[in-house]
C-alpha cells in the first residue's frame, strides 16, 4: 500500500511537503495550480510549483475547465525541470472535486463531477500535450442520488489517463459525514487503472477500513497537519518488516531539531529560494512570509500540549521571526 499526502490548497507547499517526505510519504501534491493563472503568466501562481531541493517524488495539480488554458498548463507543467535537468514533477493531476467556491465558480473542481464527457476533453487536452503520467483526482458524484463515479472512471481510463483518486464522499458532503466505501470498492473492482481512496484517514484503524476496498493507494489531508509523519506510523502498523530502517530524507536535518524548528528551517529556505528565482516578484518579508506560513501550522503541532492555550494566544499576535521562535522555545520547553 502507498501513502500519498493529499493536495491541500494553503497547505501543502514544498516546506510541508519535505516535512511529509521524511515522515515515510510515498508521493506529495502540489496545492491547486490555476490553469488559468498559468495561462496568463501570474507570477506567484509560480511559487506553487517551487520544489526544494531534495523532494520528491512530487506531483503537480491543476484545476480549469477551459481545454485551451488547461492544455497550456500541462505544457508548462511539463517543461520544468530539476536542478539535474530532470523533470520536476512525477505526474499531473487534474481535480475535479474540490467544492470550494472560489474552485467552482469558474466551472472547475467538484463542478466536473456533474459532467464527465467534459472531464473526458480535458484530460484527453492534457495527455495530448505531456509525456508525464496524467491523472484525476474526484468525487463520487454531485450528491447521493446522483452517482457519476461510474462515469468519470470511464472517463479518466477512454482519455489516456493512468490512475484516479476517489475522494468517498459527493460535494453535496463537502469534508464530513459518512464514507461511502461500498461505492469505492466497486469502482476498484471495474477498474482498469489504479484506483487511490481518500476520505477521514486518520490513523491505522481508519486506514484499515479504507484498504480493504482494494485502492492502489490511501490519500491522507487534514491528519499530516498535525502530524506529518503519520506516513511511516501507517507503514510501521501494517508493513513492518518492511519499514526496519526508514531511508534517511535527503538533507537531513540536525536530529536535535525538533519538529516545529524543521519546519520552520525549511520555510526560511522557501522563501530565499523564491527571493531568488523570483526578483521581479513581490516575495514578503522574511518576518511576514514566515508567520504567515507557520502560523496554522503551530497551531496544531502545539495542541494538546501542556501549555498550549497560552501558546495559541500568543501565535494570534505573531508578526516577527523572533517572535516565531521564541514560541516554539516555549512550546519544547
Amino acid at each position: 500500500m502507498k501513502y500519498i499526502l493529499a493536495p491541500l490548497a494553503g497547505f501543502t507547499d514544498a516546506p510541508f511537503r519535505l516535512m511529509c517526505q521524511e515522515g515515510g510519504a510515498d508521493l506529495t501534491y502540489t496545492e491547486m495550480v490555476s490553469a488559468a493563472a498559468l495561462a496568463h503568466t501570474h507570477g506567484p501562481t509560480r511559487h506553487l510549483m517551487e520544489t526544494l531541493p531534495g523532494e520528491g517524488p512530487v506531483a503537480c495539480q491543476i484545476f480549469g475547465a477551459n481545454e485551451d488554458e488547461i492544455a497550456l498548463a500541462t505544457r508548462i507543467v511539463s517543461a520544468l525541470k530539476d536542478d539535474a535537468g530532470r523533470p520536476r514533477f512525477c505526474e499531473i493531476n487534474l481535480n475535479a472535486g474540490c467544492p470550494m467556491q472560489k474552485v467552482t465558480k469558474c466551472g472547475a473542481g467538484a463542478t466536473l463531477v456533474k459532467d464527465p464527457a467534459k472531464v473526458h476533453r480535458l484530460l484527453k487536452a492534457m495527455v495530448a500535450n505531456t509525456d508525464l503520467p496524467v491523472t484525476l483526482k474526484t468525487r463520487l458524484g454531485p450528491h447521493p442520488q446522483a452517482t457519476t463515479a461510474f462515469e468519470l472512471l470511464d472517463a479518466a481510463e477512454t482519455a489516456g489517463a493512468k490512475g484516479i483518486a476517489f475522494h468517498a464522499r459527493y460535494t453535496s458532503q463537502l469534508h464530513g459525514g459518512p464514507l461511502h466505501l461500498n461505492v469505492l470498492a466497486d469502482l476498484v473492482s471495474r477498474a482498469h487503472i489504479p484506483v487511490a481512496g481518500n476520505g477521514s484517514v486518520t490513523d491505522a484503524a481508519t486506514a484499515a477500513v479504507m484498504a480493504q476496498t482494494g485502492v492502489s493507494a490511501i490519500l491522507l489531508g487534514r491528519a499530516t497537519l498535525a502530524n506529518p509523519a503519520i506516513f511511516n506510523q501507517l507503514k510501521a502498523a501494517f508493513q513492518p518488516s518492511e519499514l526496519p530502517n526508514p531511508p534517511a530524507p535527503p538533507n537531513p536535518p540536525e536530529p536535535s531539531l525538533s519538529l516545529c524548528e524543521r519546519h520552520l528551517a525549511y520555510v526560511l529556505a522557501f522563501r530565499e529560494q523564491l527571493a531568488a528565482k523570483f526578483p521581479e516578484d513581490h516575495v514578503p518579508s522574511v518576518d511576514g512570509f514566515a508567520s504567515v506560513k507557520m502560523h496554522t501550522h503551530l497551531f496544531r503541532y502545539f495542541n494538546g500540549r501542556p501549555g498550549a492555550a497560552a501558546l495559541r494566544a500568543r501565535l494570534n499576535a505573531v508578526r516577527t521571526l523572533a517572535e516565531i521562535r521564541e514560541i516554539i522555545k516555549a512550546g519544547n520547553s
